[in-house]
């Protein structure tokens, strides 16, 4: 894989169910501010995946954050605790991404018919179809992931260009005033749209010149996408009226396009958004299927894991099923809620080995600092709200954290018998 390879990868990761379904809900919550969400959002991008083009240059491993965890706390259940989190965190993601697929395409396929189960058997059959071509191997994944990468994002430029010359200045500054917990909780969905960056890492080993193309691939996949949000936030808010986001917040990309492109607008980007949320699930699955090898490798997770089952890595069918069981047992917003903390805590812990690395990797010790503390007020707003607004996530969200902790902990002692001389 070359720098556009990588870039398109960490791109299709982004532009997925954080702007094709999430961006509707972010515009509904903060109106105008949706801009500063992004802006903040992008900036915590652009601070972590500073940190990690560092580590990803030094380190290309396959493992991408969890090698890095593994060289900064080498010792203790601290890494492998957090390497469980970044796995079941890109998992959640995938469900996110999926629900996206599944509305979009009953809406584009069956006109916005809406039995329970029609569009969750939609998302669940393209992560089949997703799946099936992950295991074909990483050359397929790139050359796809460029194809699908090129078509959406000339499908969401069409909508920009064309909603320039109906642009209203007037329309996108009315709103109410909002408060800082509903921004807190925007600037959560927005950020969830940005975390495809880290997937890029794990394509380290795959890559000729990591020194060279990891960090320009990172950097331009982050701004690039900061660009295009903000360019599309804007021609949401100029196009829809706070009813009609009300009503399909889920498909608010889709819905801005009518009144610019007309119909065939409309199907055009309904089926770019098919195309960006199959995308997203095809980085997030080739990431998932990378990290399940290298935590085996590292003795962190069973061996069974790798061992197949009908051609599929067992740990990888155990990733699937979860998947599914939060495709059929969740909320889209939901999902995402806890998708987003559980990045938030998994891009902290860059900052953390970026700060134990340093003499080795380089870099900015300001960043780090300013990074860590941006992303820390954030995560500590979103866990209030999240207590308050959303108990259920809250009780999810713990039940994650513990098992992960639990597991590695498990681990760690498995390791400490089978490397102490005396039990052997």
């Amino acid at each position: 894989m070359n720098m556009w390879s990588v870039a398109a990868l960490g791109i299709g990761a982004m532009v997925g169910a954080g702007i094709f379904a999430l961006l509707g809900q972010a515009v509904l919550a903060t109106g105008r501010l949706v801009i500063a969400s992004l802006l903040i959002s992008g900036t915590l991008a652009l601070l972590s995946g500073s940190s990690m083009a560092r580590l990803a240059a030094h380190y290309p491993e396959r493992g991408g954050l969890t090698d890095y965890l593994k060289v900064a706390f080498p010792t203790g259940a601290f890494a492998p605790a957090l390497s469980l989190v970044y796995v079941v965190t890109l998992i959640i993601g995938v469900a996110v991404v999926s629900k996206s697929f599944g509305a979009y395409a009953a809406l584009l396929f069956f006109n916005g018919a809406d039995p329970p189960w029609l569009a969750d058997g939609l998302a669940l059959a393209m992560i089949v179809a997703v799946a099936a071509l992950n295991l074909v191997g990483a050359k397929t994944v790139g050359r796809t992931e460029e194809m699908l990468v090129g078509i959406k994002i000339g499908v969401l430029v069409l909508l920009i260009v064309a909603s320039f010359f109906s642009f209203d200045p007037d329309r996108v500054m009315r709103g109410s005033p909002v408060a800082l917990p509903e921004l807190t909780s925007s600037v959560l969905l927005t950020f969830f749209a940005f975390t495809g960056f880290g997937m890029m890492a794990t394509a380290s080993a795959s890559v000729a010149n990591p020194q060279r193309e990891m960090p320009r691939a990172i950097m331009l996949a982050i701004v690039v996408v900061t660009l295009l949000y903000v360019a599309l936030a804007l021609v949401i808010l100029g196009n829809l009226s706070p009813a009609q986001l009300q009503h399909s917040p889920n498909t608010a990309v889709a819905d801005a396009a009518r009144p610019v492109l007309g119909q065939f607008g409309f199907t055009v980007v309904s089926i770019g958004g098919l195309l960006a949320t199959a995308s997203s699930t095809n980085s997030s699955f080739f990431s998932i299927l990378n990290l399940n090898a290298d935590l085996v490798q590292n003795r962190e997770l069973p061996r069974s894991f790798t061992s197949r089952v009908m051609h599929v890595p067992f740990g990888f069918l155990i990733g699937l099923i979860f998947t599914a069981l939060l495709i059929l047992g969740l909320r889209l917003d939901e999902i995402a809620n806890v998708a987003g903390m559980t990045f938030l805590i998994a891009y902290l812990a860059v900052f953390g080995a970026h700060w134990r690395l340093h003499g080795t990797v380089g870099g900015s010790r300001l960043m780090i600092i300013v990074g860590a503390l941006l992303m820390l007020t954030v995560l500590l707003g979103s866990i209030i709200q999240m207590v308050t607004k959303q108990p259920s996530g809250a009780v999810l969200l713990i039940a994650l954290l513990t098992s992960c902790a639990a597991t590695a902990r498990h681990f760690a002692r498995v390791r400490s018998k089978a490397e102490d001389p005396t039990t052997r």
